[in-house]
């Protein structure tokens, strides 16, 4: 169990407002997460990831505190050990597709499982400079899951995709986090995408 409760500022164009959350994630369940332009999907993505501090708030994983700012108690991302895919990817461009995910495990059987999955075999010693949109964003969620996370937090991950690849990828994530018992948080701003893999939905809306 997840346990999140969290008020972080955000600065809007239309002056200051306050992201606060509270809620429960179980473990191995899969939430979309969507809500407006500007509305702090990815900053609460990013405050669970221990990359930002909110103001004020607690998350718990189980019995483990990873933030707790009235005891001032943070763990570190390192010591959290999320799976993050980011809207951006954040790949390496020094980095050949192999060389990603050798970074993150040294199980060949799992890394080839994933190039599998990800249909990046015949990929697998080319740099992020000469892959597509749609695969550098397949690397970055085979990066994500090369730690075997037990919990992944993917930020837009199926935007580059098209319909036949995200119908046949979709379905092979959703069988690794069941094996894994990962527990999933989707920001989505397409959440009919998500229609069959999310069991559960939040919608975040700021507050002034």
């Amino acid at each position: 169990m997840i346990t999140v409760d969290i008020e972080k500022k955000l600065k809007a164009y239309h002056g200051q407002q306050v992201l606060k959350i509270a809620g429960q994630f179980e473990n191995g369940s899969v939430t979309k997460i969507y809500g407006p332009s500007g509305a702090g999907k990815t900053t609460f993505l990013k405050v669970i990831a221990g990359l930002i501090n909110p103001e004020k708030g607690k998350i718990a994983v189980g019995d483990i505190i990873w933030l707790d700012t009235a005891l001032r108690i943070s763990l570190s991302p390192q010591k959290r050990k999320v799976g993050f895919v980011f809207q951006s990817y954040a790949l390496f461009s020094n980095m050949t597709v192999q060389q990603h995910l050798a970074y993150a495990t040294d199980d060949k059987q799992w890394i080839k499982r994933l190039l599998e999955i990800g249909k990046l075999e015949t990929f697998a010693k080319h740099k992020p400079e000469y892959l597509s949109g749609g695969q550098q964003q397949r690397l970055a969620i085979l990066r994500a899951m090369a730690i075997k996370p037990k919990l992944l937090l993917m930020d837009e991950p199926f935007s580059a995709l098209d319909p036949k690849m995200k119908s046949g990828l979709i379905p092979e994530l959703k069988l690794l986090w069941e094996e894994l018992g990962t527990t999933t948080l989707i920001v989505s701003h397409n959440p009919q995408e998500l229609e069959g893999l999310a069991d559960r939905e939040m919608e975040i809306n700021p507050s002034l």
